[in-house]
Order: C-alpha cells, then sequence, then structure tokens
C-alpha cells in the first residue's frame, strides 16, 4: 500500500491491548504508533481502523489533518527550528542552514540512517528564548550555529543509550 513494505506489526499489538477498541481512542492510538515507528504507516493504519471499528477514511482523515503526526518515514529525532517572528529576526535562518551543513540534508529531509529529520515550525511559544531549536524532547533558547553540532552530537548519545 503507498510503496512502503509492510512493518512489524508487534508494536501496534501491545498499543492496541492498552486501549478500547473504540473510536474515543484514536487520536492516542495514533500518539503512540507515531511513536514506536517514528512515523503512521499506512498497513497499522488500516488494522488500526479494523481494531477500534473505525472507518479507514476517518484514521487517514485524523491521521493527515495534525501536523504531529506523518505518513512517511521520519528520524528517530527530529530537529525543530522555530521560525516565528522572534526567532526569525534573532536568527533562525543561519540556524536552519548549520544544521542542513551538519546533517548533509535540507529541511523537511531525513538522513539516509534514519537519526534526523529537519522541520521548521512557525512557533514553539518561547518567544523570550529566541531563537529556539528542539532536538527531540530538549528546547535549546538562545540557540547559536556554533553550537549546533553540540545539540546534533548530544541527540546521538541519547541514540547509543
Amino acid at each position: 500500500m503507498n510503496g512502503q513494505p509492510c512493518v512489524n506489526t508487534a508494536p501496534l499489538d501491545e498499543i492496541l491491548a492498552r486501549y478500547p477498541a473504540s473510536e474515543t481512542a484514536l487520536i492516542q492510538v495514533l500518539q503512540d504508533v507515531h511513536h514506536a515507528y517514528h512515523y503512521l504507516p499506512c498497513d497499522v493504519l488500516v488494522k488500526v481502523a479494523d481494531a477500534l471499528d473505525v472507518p479507514l477514511a476517518k484514521v487517514f482523515s485524523v491521521g493527515t489533518f495534525y501536523k504531529a503526526f506523518s505518513l512517511v518515514p521520519q528520524g528517530r529525532t527530529i530537529v525543530r527550528v522555530c521560525t516565528g517572528t522572534a526567532c526569525h529576526i534573532r536568527g533562525a535562518n543561519r540556524l536552519i542552514e548549520e544544521i542542513e551543513r551538519l546533517l548533509k540534508i535540507k529541511s523537511g529531509e531525513t538522513t539516509e540512517d534514519m537519526g534526523f529529520t529537519i522541520k521548521t515550525v512557525n512557533c514553539v511559544g518561547a518567544c523570550a528564548m529566541a531563537p529556539v531549536v528542539i532536538v527531540g524532547e530538549r528546547y535549546h533558547g538562545s540557540a547559536e550555529p556554533a553550537k549546533v553540532a553540540k545539540y546534533i552530537a548530544e541527540a546521538e548519545a541519547d541514540h547509543e543509550n
């Protein structure tokens, strides 16, 4: 389906066991699926629809509505650069350029080893700390291009642990 290979469904079975077989659990299930697979695989969405007794169109509708979800594989670590007004004025573009240079990919792309995906976001609500880079779950305020390599190295170390 959609050119994507079938994935291991063991994580899905564990996820579905934690929730009632009801549409009310759809968003929580999709969040857990996205966390487990780093995207929403099409074959998994079919199984979610069946398990929750929700039309597949509804599952895809929810999966494509929220920016937190992706239907294409994402890196284990998402690098988000805030491009809101405060961050833009304080150098977000320089941060993006440095991250792209270090990871050898452009914004919106994923490294070949599936380690990192670069994304820009409109605002993270931390304007007083602008510019802000979020690497995985870590917020880096007053970010500088010279510190970007350190942020990436910390995330790589987290992968190894």
